[in-house]
């Protein structure tokens, strides 16, 4: 039976989750460079916390309760997308000249978004399900392991699939590998670099929240919104 409870902490996670993965699409539409040898798209920066507060979410509240919060962030990508979409087919303003510059960055987002989306759910799925079977595991314990351990595969699947339909073909094979192995050396090295405030904040959250949940009978595929 589903646990009924109503927490304090959910519906602000959802809502921080949602909002970063808008922002962190929008951003992906720059490539930048840090320190003269890393190349990503801007969107890095800010995804890896997507992934964290998944974790945070998997850890305190459970998978179901983690593939409901995946699910709403796609619904709000899907939503954003489409009004960003609708708001480039208007024709522009007489006297506004930026037109065609918003649309030279902006118009790869819908190829952007089909890429985020697909790499988005593929990923989160694989990072909450790997962190709930190894909280079996382990009985709980080595929570720093596990966060790393479920990031580290998730974000194998999330990096490979985003740079593979976002950009082949429109960049060039060695700025692709380059893009590939740099986003995700920087998404798994932000998970090691704030894990201990990562362990503080879910241990926190767990003693608000009253909630440590185990996931031994839970079903796991994506495809179900409530059980």
């Amino acid at each position: 039976m589903t646990d009924q409870r109503t927490f304090k902490y959910l519906d602000l996670i959802t809502a921080l989750f949602a909002a970063l993965l808008i922002v962190s699409n929008i951003c992906s539409t720059r490539l930048v460079n840090v320190g003269g040898f890393l190349n990503f798209d801007a969107g890095t920066l800010i995804f890896p916390f997507t992934y964290i507060l998944n974790d945070l979410t998997t850890e305190v509240y459970g998978f179901r309760r983690s593939r409901r919060v995946i699910w709403i962030g796609f619904l709000a990508l899907v939503l954003s997308a489409a009004a960003i979409a609708l708001v480039g087919r208007l024709d522009p303003a007489e006297g506004w000249d930026q037109a065609e510059a918003w649309d030279s960055i902006l118009g790869l987002w819908p190829r952007l978004v089909a890429a985020s989306l697909i790499a988005y759910l593929v990923g989160e799925f694989v990072n909450a399900y790997v962190l709930a079977k190894l909280k079996v595991k382990t009985q709980g314990r080595r929570l720093g392991l596990r966060l790393i351990a479920s990031t580290a595969v998730g974000q194998v699947f999330d990096t490979l699939i985003f740079a593979s339909i976002a950009f082949i073909g429109v960049i060039g094979w060695e700025t692709w590998w380059h893009l590939v192995w740099s986003n995700y050396v920087f998404k798994v090295g932000a998970e090691i670099l704030l894990l201990p405030l990562v362990a503080l904040v879910v241990w926190r959250v767990k003693l608000a929240e009253g909630s440590d949940h185990y996931d031994r009978e839970t079903r796991f595929s994506p495809f179900r919104w409530k059980d």
